[in-house]
């Protein structure tokens, strides 16, 4: 049973973290290191953690000196874990209990490197609210006008982590950019089509922001796939478009 890292970038998700690390926790698939990035530089909830810590050894804390953001937190987990596979869990997320075992067994039979799964959505007060089917994404193209990949049903090798693959140093939209940059090296994302994985839309949520969402779209194209300055404003206003017929 190989090594699986679980990764959970934490700031400001006190309502929320505990419930999601026990979702972690209480998975059916045991060999698990969790690694919390604490990316807080109020560390008024740092003891919070380090009790939630003492629940199961397997869990450690890596707390940044400043606020890195959720995509440098995951690089620097990344970068700690120890795992030959990487999960990545955002705090006010949950998983079921056999989302991890599902999704190993899913990648190994098949020699898959990289997975997603189906999930809900959900609010604050866990009411489901709607639900994304996963597909599978073979090229760049597929990807390119709609970020339709939960981050915390995605679970890759860690060898595939690299200067060039990785989350980017954007406020949202730091997924998307590891997304599109797999299938831009030819790796393919597979679709997992269970329903393993509760993602919570939260009023409080940077990526909430649709002015915000706009930037780093712009980003994402323009700095980070380098594309120029016109097929960057065409693929932004797909992405925009995509994003409020799927809400």
């Amino acid at each position: 049973m190989d090594l699986v890292s679980v990764i959970i970038p934490y700031y400001q998700k006190r309502k929320f973290i505990s419930e999601t690390i026990n979702s972690a926790l209480n998975q059916s698939y045991k060999n698990l290191e969790i690694l919390i990035i604490y990316d807080d530089e109020n560390f008024s909830d740092l003891d919070f953690i380090k009790e939630i810590k003492e629940r199961d050894s397997r869990i450690s804390i890596i707390k940044n000196n400043k606020n890195m953001g959720a995509g440098i937190s995951r690089n620097i987990g990344i970068s700690k874990s120890k795992g030959k596979y990487v999960a990545f869990l955002d705090a006010d997320d949950i998983w079921r209990s056999n989302k991890i075992s599902n999704q190993i067994n899913f990648m190994t039979q098949n020699d898959y490197e990289v997975s997603h799964t189906s999930y809900s959505i959900i609010s604050e007060d866990k009411q489901i609210k709607g639900y994304r089917k996963a597909r599978n994404f073979f090229h760049l193209s597929q990807l390119l006008k709609s970020c339709d990949i939960g981050t915390s049903t995605v679970i890759l090798k860690k060898n595939l982590i690299n200067d060039y693959i990785k989350f980017a140093s954007l406020t949202t939209k730091e997924d998307f950019v590891l997304w599109l940059r797999l299938l831009d090296k030819k790796i393919k994302i597979y679709g997992l089509d269970e329903n393993l994985s509760l993602w919570t839309k939260s009023r409080s949520s940077l990526s909430s922001s649709p002015f915000q969402k706009i930037i780093d779209g712009f980003d994402v194209y323009y700095n980070y796939m380098d594309f120029n300055f016109l097929k960057s404003i065409y693929y932004l206003a797909c992405l925009s478009i995509n994003f409020l017929f799927k809400k």
